[in-house]
């Protein structure tokens, strides 16, 4: 049974790296960060994808420890039943023991800042502040409410990766090829 967790930096690609690694391995595949993204929109926040979730992260109901909570149930249901690759930004941390491998996926802030300018169309200076923002803001919020720094999780990944100089396409590759030679296994 085949459970992959990535997780990352916002921006380093985590959300589109496990959409293509699952496709690739014919498993099926699980956004945490999608889940949320979608209850912002459901409350009002429709800004660009970054700014809806650091958004979102500051409102009541999206700053509730049961509301994450139950985010994180679903995931370590999905996990339980197997055969998925799973990205969230705790994921890593909090569905341990229930996963295969574990992939941490960063970038330099410039990149990601990059990134998030093309995908969210704004300029990327603005793009730059939102990801210092929403690293800030996450990183506050979730130590408050779970009691560890999401970009600890790093440490605790089977393997990382820095996807500055990488496309997508290229990282699944190097994320097979550790799996196939003992870092996980699929």
């Amino acid at each position: 049974m085949t459970v992959i967790v990535v997780s990352g930096m916002p921006g380093a690609g985590s959300s589109t790296v496990a959409k293509l690694l699952a496709k690739r391995l014919g498993l099926k595949h699980f956004s945490a960060g999608d889940f949320f993204k979608q209850k912002a929109i459901e409350s009002g926040v429709n800004e660009g994808e970054t700014r809806r979730a650091t958004e979102f992260l500051l409102t009541k109901k999206g700053s509730r420890r049961d509301f994450h909570v139950n985010i994180d149930d679903l995931q370590k249901e999905l996990a339980r039943a197997g055969n998925i690759v799973i990205d969230g930004k705790l994921s890593i941390r909090l569905l341990s023991g229930l996963y295969s491998v574990s992939v941490w996926l960063k970038a330099p802030d410039e990149v990601r800042a990059r990134r998030i300018s093309g995908r969210d169309g704004m300029p990327e200076k603005d793009a730059l502040r939102a990801v210092k923002e929403r690293d800030r803001i996450e990183r506050q919020s979730f130590l408050h409410i779970y009691g560890f720094d999401t970009f600890s999780q790093e440490n605790e990944a089977d393997i990382v990766v820095d996807t500055s100089d990488k496309e997508p396409e290229q990282i699944v590759d190097m994320i097979i090829k550790k799996m196939k030679s003992g870092h996980g296994g699929i």
